[in-house]
């Protein structure tokens, strides 16, 4: 049995989610990462546009796609006082310049001000070591609520 801790639950608790990302390619998911920052009180409406062109800068570096439908999008911007996180799903699909080569449907974004040099890679961590498993991304990829997202998460292997 491998479950997600509980300080993985108590993080994914105050994540920002999108159980359906609606958009077609990789800007567009990184718009509507943005967006959902907006909406969610994480960024001033004002900054929107330069949480957007962190995300967008991070990935002209390298791409964040990894394998398995994952990607992980991660900027450190001041247009936070603090991390960030948001999962969005794609159960289609959208082009990630992913490291298998395949689309991405599973977005871990994460936003954290520049002084902060490591929750985001804690953060990361919790959530990818749960996403190596197919039945928890496939219980993820079906969460249609924040509820039904951690207790994907806790699935068990």
């Amino acid at each position: 049995m491998n479950d997600a801790s509980p300080d993985l639950s108590a993080l994914l608790s105050k994540t920002l989610f999108v159980p359906a990302i609606g958009a077609a390619d990789k800007p567009g998911v990184l718009a509507a990462l943005a967006d959902a920052a907006v909406s969610g009180g994480a960024v001033e409406p004002a900054r929107r546009d330069e949480v957007l062109q962190a995300l967008l800068d991070r990935e002209e570096k390298m791409s964040t796609g990894m394998q398995y439908g994952l990607a992980i999008p991660h900027a450190k911007t001041d247009c936070v006082g603090g991390l960030v996180t948001l999962v969005a799903l794609a159960p289609a699909g959208v082009p990630f310049e992913s490291l298998d080569g395949e689309p991405a449907q599973i977005f871990i974004a994460t936003l954290s001000p520049p002084s902060d040099a490591n929750s985001h890679i804690r953060f990361l961590a919790l959530v990818t070591r749960q996403l190596n498993n197919r039945r928890v991304r496939e219980k993820v990829l079906e969460a249609k609520t924040k509820d039904e997202l951690v207790a994907a998460f806790a699935a068990t292997v």
